[in-house]
């Protein structure tokens, strides 16, 4: 039995932290740390099993290293803000400790989704045998995994990928985020981008949609293309790759609210003058919104994320489509979180366990595709997240 560390008490973080303390035969010792120790109190206090917590800035190097230090975990589970990754992948390699996070490192002053950075970090951690797993949420993530484990059984070349992301919840609120305000308002307004015949094509924000039919009883929603991390790792592994596109949905409201927001300069993710000092509008804004921890007594309803591919098997044209279904009341009821949170939470939990039981143990930087997907999957539907796959 071995220690985690979870660094991020939002949402994620305490779900994460609940399904920790569901594996005990694997996470020993948890600790759950934030910069504000009291959400981590809080979060604890929930909890069937004792877990320690403490404060710290993941901006803060030193902070993190004497952390680490004194409570020795084997994996960091980071899912604290983007900015921070390089933090502490750096007090990973200083403290000899392995790093798992869900989403990849964006620079504060620019909506930009790029492993590069992240990817740059290989040979030291190759060099100190530790492994850091990039992107273990569910897209990126277990979208990863699904992709691999296609191309693992079902395919020979896969010609097309339309990772597809639907969150058919309703939290009643008139606008709200159903994961950190500020990460989520950058995504949504950047520009798209897919890519096609071996090159990246940009479009403008939200400026292409589709109606798809989801199953469950979901049924029709207008989904929009946008830019997602996990295209740039999954064009590089996946063979014989045509097109790869990203979709998720949003409502007409939600849209309507984000577009007065973005016509009055609230998303802007550069500094203003304010009454003598600067503030960053989208920063300023997420204090007004609801807490995305808030809505999951609230959120009704089910998300739907999966990966439609198709390709070659066999010299024949195959068609598979697979997918998760999450119900936000029942995620509720386990972990006090919605299905956003669980969504990302469960497969951060399942990517450290499979590195502490040395199932993905390599040194270097490693992104879930590259990875043999088959106990991710088989853990997935012990962990609460079952999925199904259709073909055609």
């Amino acid at each position: 039995m071995k220690k985690v560390l979870i660094i991020g008490a939002g949402g994620v973080g305490a779900v994460v932290a609940h399904k920790c303390a569901q594996v005990p035969e694997v996470f020993g010792g948890i600790m759950l740390a934030s910069r504000t120790k009291a959400k981590c109190d809080a979060i604890a206090a929930q909890l069937p099993r004792p877990i320690e917590t403490a404060g710290v800035d993941a901006d803060n190097v030193t902070e993190l290293l004497s952390l680490m230090r004194s409570f020795k975990p084997a994996v960091v589970i980071n899912v604290a803000l983007p900015y921070q990754d390089l933090h502490i992948m750096d007090a990973c390699l200083e403290t000899g400790v392995d790093y798992l996070d869900t989403a990849n490192y964006e620079p504060p002053d620019e909506a930009r989704f790029a492993y590069k950075w992240q990817w740059a970090y290989h040979e030291r951690f190759k060099e100190k045998g530790l492994t850091a797993l990039l992107g273990s949420g569910f897209d990126p993530g277990v979208t990863n995994v699904f992709c691999a484990y296609a191309q693992k059984h079902h395919f020979d070349e896969m010609h097309q990928l339309d990772i597809i992301d639907c969150n058919a919840g309703d939290h009643g609120q008139p606008f709200a985020t159903n994961f950190n305000p500020e990460i989520n308002i950058r995504e949504i307004t950047a520009r798209g981008r897919y890519w096609e015949h071996g090159e990246w094509v940009e479009t403008d924000p939200l400026s292409w949609s589709m109606i798809r039919d989801f199953p469950d009883g979901i049924g029709k929603k207008k989904c929009f293309l946008l830019y997602h991390e996990e295209l740039e790792s999954l064009v590089l592994h996946l063979k014989g790759l045509k097109r790869a596109r990203f979709w998720m949905t949003f409502s007409d409201v939600y849209l309507q609210h984000l577009k007065a927001l973005e016509n009055v300069g609230m998303t802007r993710i550069d500094p203003v003058e304010f009454n003598g000092q600067k503030i960053v509008p989208v920063q300023f804004l997420k204090t007004l919104l609801p807490d995305p921890a808030s809505l999951g007594p609230l959120t009704k309803g089910k998300t739907c994320i999966g990966c439609l591919m198709r390709g070659v098997k066999d010299g024949k044209e195959r068609r598979c489509y697979i997918y998760n279904v999450c119900d936000h009341e029942d995620c509720y009821r386990e972990v006090k979180s919605q299905a956003i949170s669980y969504t990302t939470g469960v497969p951060a939990m399942i990517g450290a366990k499979l590195m502490l039981t040395g199932l993905w143990k390599t040194p270097g930087v490693w992104n879930m595709e590259q990875y043999d997907p088959d106990p991710f999957m088989q853990a997935l539907n012990r962990h609460g997240l079952p999925w199904t796959e259709t073909f055609s």
